[in-house]
């Protein structure tokens, strides 16, 4: 039993490319004080982790299911039995739970992970597409996107070039307000766009990167709804 619990706190510490010496640090700087030996007679199998050890140990190794990990005895997933789109709905539904803030708990340590709506249109970098569209997809985001940003789009063409390319993901904030020369996502004339929001002598304008194309002026007859301001 030693023998393999140690084998499985070596595959752990492997898979996160840390050393047995700063696997010990970790442990002491979380209240547990051990040194690298510690570790290593743990691994070889020549001791075990008390309780208090283990756990923390756990905690550092990413460890959540620990019958699975340990004992090769999965627990079942609450999330079993559901088909895609009960999954979908699920995912969706922790997300809103999570990002309320309501029901988090102050001792936990904030998620990597989390899953934002991708929305099938894509946004027109050029000549416009209607975003009043349901269909999106759940896409897993790490650190890499804002904590800000609360839905994704795909852009369509080139007029945001170079800093925004044909096909590129866009993560976006939702709010209805915008600041003059910020970029944004708008709809306006039943066609989406991603823009810079410009004023000028002539009034205001919806403006492209890319110097090919020309400024969509906005006409005070036609409504503008900002969607959301671009986090990229």
């Amino acid at each position: 039993m030693n023998i393999e619990l140690g084998k499985k706190i070596n595959t752990l510490r492997r898979r996160l490319g840390i050393s047995q010496k700063d696997l010990a640090s970790r442990l002491r700087l979380r209240g547990v004080d051990v040194t690298n030996q510690a570790v290593s007679k743990w691994e070889n199998g020549s001791s075990l982790p008390n309780a208090q050890q283990f756990l923390v140990l756990c905690g550092i190794l990413d460890v959540r299911d620990v019958m699975g990990e340990f004992l090769d005895a999965p627990a079942p997933s609450p999330l079993s039995g559901l088909d895609e789109e009960g999954l979908r709905k699920a995912l969706e539904y922790i997300e809103l739970l999570r990002l309320s803030g309501l029901y988090s708990s102050a001792a936990a340590e904030p998620l990597e992970v989390r899953h934002l709506p991708l929305y099938d249109i894509a946004v027109s970098a050029g000549t416009g597409q209607f975003l009043d569209n349901s269909e999106y997809e759940l896409v897993a985001v790490g650190s890499e996107v804002s904590p800000s940003a609360n839905f994704g789009v795909r852009i369509s063409g080139d007029s945001m070039e170079p800093r925004f390319s044909h096909g590129q993901i866009v993560w976006v904030k939702q709010q209805s307000t915008l600041e003059i020369g910020e970029i944004g996502v708008f709809l306006y004339d039943d066609s989406a766009y991603i823009k810079k929001l410009h004023r000028g002598f002539s009034g205001a304008s919806l403006v492209s990167l890319n110097p090919s194309y020309e400024d969509i002026m906005l006409d005070s007859r036609s409504e503008l709804r900002i969607l959301g301001k671009v986090m990229n």
